[in-house]
């Protein structure tokens, strides 16, 4: 198995990539190195992947473990190294549950099924990056 995606220059530092099951996205860069703001930065990009991996993994799971979540959400913030080229050297994941009724333990079993079992690209992240994990439940009234 393997996925392919091409990416292709549109102008000036904007390039368009496609999704091996269909749609594009825009890639650009900032005006401070030549671009327009007008798409996804690189790094960030694999900063949603990372978020987007396990938060597919966890929302399968609440629905398998039949769980009451109102809503969920990740936040991912990349730490970089001050050297060129700056890589992340640290990647901290929080993890948002909110609802009435949440159950912690399951929702913490099933964060760590992800982050230790399912999530391929959390796994890649690993192997060059710190990754700290953590889990906030909100009640909501």
């Amino acid at each position: 198995m393997s996925h392919k995606v091409t990416t292709t220059w549109l102008e000036n530092m904007q390039f368009e990539s496609t999704n091996p099951s269909g749609g594009t996205m825009r890639i650009d860069a900032g005006p401070e190195n030549g671009g327009d703001n007008k798409g996804f930065r690189p790094k960030a990009l694999m900063l949603s992947a990372l978020a987007g991996c396990s938060g597919l993994d966890v929302a399968s799971l609440i629905k398998k473990m039949r769980l009451d979540v109102a809503d969920f959400k990740i936040e991912t913030e990349g730490l970089l190294t001050d050297e060129d080229p700056a890589v992340y050297h640290t990647v901290i994941v929080d993890y948002h549950f909110y609802g009435d009724n949440l159950d912690e333990a399951k929702l913490k079993k099933a964060v760590d099924l992800s982050v230790e079992k399912y999530c391929g690209v959390m796994h890649m992240f690993t192997q060059f990056a710190k990754v700290e994990t953590n889990i906030h439940y909100h009640k909501q009234q």
